[in-house]
This record gives C-alpha cells, structure tokens and sequence, in this order.
C-alpha cells in the first residue's frame, strides 16, 4: 500500500522503515574495519655539483629495489579524484565496455594470481606475498607494469594498495586486512561476469532520466544528485539489511517533511519493540514513542499493555520529532508500494562504517539537508535558512515539492565514470548469481 503522509490527529502515518535507535538489529551488527593506515614517508636532499647527495647514494644502494618506487607513493591519488560523470551516463557505458576487452585479455593471459592472506600486510612488511601482490596489482592497472618485484612492502606497493582500496569500496588506508584480500582474490572470470552483468543494467537505464534525478546505488550505498548529465551532489547512504532489502523502484519526489513523526510498521512492533518492552519497561518513553488507539484516538500507557502477548500489534506507535526521531530532521517522500522513504538519521557514525546494510529498507542519506536544498531549489520560500530555522522549531511542517524530482533505487556492483578505473562492490543481496561476490 502507498504510505500516506497527510497530518491527522495523531500524527503522520510512515511505512515499513524502522531504523529507531536502540531497537536490536539497529546497532548490533559487524563492524568491518580492517586497521589503521600508516603512511610512509621519504626526505629527498638537495644536490651539488662538487658532492655526492644523500639521495644518490640512496640510488646506487645494493638494495635499490627496496626504495626506487618510494618517492612516487601518491600516484593514485589523481586517478581516483571525484569525477562529475554519474553512474548512468552514457560514457559509463563506453568505460565498461573498455572494460570487457581489458578483462578478457587479462582471462587470455591466465588471470592474476592468488596472493596468500595468511597474515596482515602493511608499510614496512617484508613478505614474499608481496611481491605476488605487486603482480596482480600490475594486472589490474593499480601498480604501473615498471614497478619492481620487491618483497618489500614500500610506499609505492600501498599507493596501489588504496587505490585498489578505493576502487572496491573499501577503506582506502593502505593495510591488507581480511576483506581487502577477499576482494583482491576474487577470480578475474568472476569479475568479468560481474561487468557483463551490470552493464545490461545500466543499458536498461541509458534512456532519458530527467534534467534534475537521484540515484541511490544500493550495493555501493552512494546517492548521487544528478543536473543535466553532471553530479551536483554525492552522498554516503545505508541501505536496507540482508533481510529486510531496500527494493528496487523508480518515482518521484513529492514531499518533504521536516521534523517528521515516526510511526512503527507492525513488523517492527512485533519482532523489536515487543521484545525490549519486556526487558526494559521504560524504552518507550525514554524514546518518546506514544501508543494509540487508531479507532478512538485515545493515546494508551505503556503500562496497561501486556507485554508478554502480541496485544499491542493492534495500536500505533508514533515516535515524536526531535533529535532522537528515527528520521531526526528529515523525511524523503516519494509514491513507492514498497512503503520506503529517504531520511535522516540520529546516528551519524553509521556513515562511517564499512558496511552500511543495516536499515529495515528505507535509505538514510548523510548531510541530509544539502540534498534536501538541492531538491527544494525550485520551491518558492524554501531557502536553506528558511529551511534550518524550520528544523529548529522542532514543529513538523510538510512541504510540497513545487517540481517534484525522479529517484531511482538501483542495484549496480560494477561500473566505471573514468577510464582505466573499473569500480566494484559487494554483491549484498546476492542478485549477481555468484557466491564469492556476496558479502562475507
């Protein structure tokens, strides 16, 4: 059923997203960070005409190939500069299909070979896998093919490390942990496939999508505010869980809501609140979530409810506005039969985390307010001042969108905006058919 989101006595009606901080399932997932960077450094001296420098004495060192690729150590950094270009665009088209003949070459010439992760590798190390790993970052592009075969973990090896790091969707630090060697390990026959998979997808929205759009790229947890075939604005999003999947969908947005009430699907009443209520009896109204009798209006007390019965599927929980509303700020609107929305959140550490698949389907989009902006532009009165000071009444006050926007939810694992930089990500949801590209 589409959500309907007119004022009523009680309040806003929501749909199926949760997402209220401290409900179990909310918070209680896998933190996936893999360590710290650890930058390396080099101090090059100056020269003269009468002495031999430091720094040739450095160049004629038996040990040379410990050091050569030393002073060049940020050399990725350009290559992966935020580009304007959207994922559906058509030169990501023309990208990915360069793509296709890369990986087929690379297939043709036996692939690249499995670098042992038996242990952590980082600046400094000194391993025979990492001279395995220089040659298959050299496959891919993310060493240059000039680059020594050292053991010797050095600048240059974790310049193309981050870069490879990037290009996965990984914490760019440096460090191979657990999950950048999963990613590096993963078959180039797998990755090919994964091309040639997305690049239909991205055919099928190759038509004309509209001057002003948003995508949300599920897999990738990214949006992108799209003007006139250039990004305006990215945003770091989290998407739904496992079991509870944002969907794919194409609408419109029609609305925004600012200091929005939150009302609990029934799904969320009885498999999270339900529970906590029996082992803290003072969670409702510490969270400042009312229960109420949708046939008479009359707001009811936690305490009147058995807890250890399902009774309370049958009322309506509807959390007030504030800073610790499931939505804060912000509420997203858009026709949809799935009952999501886009909104804020008052947890903004989740942004930070590896894996952002923690929702209950509904999408949360970091610095909320400048893609709320962007979308009002268009709106008489509805400046970024009128709108902060409106946030900051802590009234709920819905506003109609005067030209109202196209959003796509989408599901992309493979694309590329530039050349020679083919970017992936997990498949979370399992829907590229191949199991090493699921999350692990």
């Amino acid at each position: 059923m589409t959500e309907n989101n007119k004022s009523n006595k009680t309040g806003q009606k929501s749909g199926r997203c949760a997402d209220v901080s401290g409900l179990p399932g909310s918070l209680n997932r896998r933190n996936f960070m893999t360590g710290v960077s650890v930058l390396g450094a080099s101090t090059v001296y100056s020269t003269t005409a009468f002495a031999e420098s430091p720094l040739d004495l450095v160049l004629k060192s038996r040990k040379r190939g410990n050091w050569n690729d030393q002073f060049d150590s940020r050399r990725s950094d350009g290559a992966l500069a935020s580009t304007s270009v959207p994922v559906f665009s058509p030169l990501t088209l023309t990208y990915i299909e360069s793509a296709l003949i890369e990986y087929r070459n690379i297939i043709a010439n036996g692939g690249w070979p499995v670098v042992p992760a038996n242990k952590k590798l980082q600046l400094g190390a000194v391993s025979k896998s990492v001279s395995i790993m220089r040659q298959r970052l050299k496959i891919t592009g993310d060493l240059p093919a000039d680059a020594s075969d050292s053991d010797v973990y050095d600048s240059w090896v974790e310049g193309a490390v981050r870069r490879f790091q990037a290009r996965h969707g990984l914490p760019a630090d440096g460090v191979m942990g657990r999950y950048s060697f999963a990613a590096m390990n993963i078959p180039a026959s797998v990755r090919l496939g994964q091309l040639e998979t997305n690049l239909i997808r991205l055919r099928s929205m190759s038509g004309f999508l509209g001057n002003r759009y948003v995508m949300v790229n599920i897999p990738a947890a990214q949006i992108e505010a799209v003007e006139y075939g250039q990004v305006a604005l990215r945003h770091t999003a989290v998407v739904g869980k496992i079991d509870r999947q944002t969907p794919i969908l194409n609408s419109k947005i029609h609305e925004i809501i600012l200091n929005p009430y939150w009302t609990s699907p029934k799904s969320i009443i009885r498999k999270d609140i339900i529970p906590v209520m029996r082992k803290d009896p003072t969670y409702l109204t510490r969270n400042k979530i009312r229960i109420f009798n949708d046939k008479t209006g009359e707001e009811i007390p936690p305490e009147t409810i058995d807890w250890n019965t399902e009774d309370a599927v049958k009322f309506r929980f509807r959390q007030d506005p504030g800073k610790i509303n499931a939505m804060a700020s912000t509420k997203i609107n858009f026709e949809n039969p799935h009952a999501v929305y886009m909104h804020d959140t008052p947890q903004k550490s989740l942004f930070g985390q590896i894996t952002r698949f923690i929702s209950s389907g509904c999408v949360r989009v970091q610095n909320v307010r400048d893609l709320v902006t962007w979308i009002l532009r268009d709106t008489p009165e509805w400046s970024r001042k009128r709108i902060e000071d409106t946030i900051s009444t802590g009234e709920s006050m819905p506003v109609a969108v005067a030209e109202p926007v196209p959003v796509y939810f989408t599901y992309i694992t493979a694309w590329s905006t530039k050349e020679g930089i083919t970017q992936f990500r997990n498949d979370i949801y399992r829907r590229d058919g191949v199991e090493e590209l699921a999350l692990h």
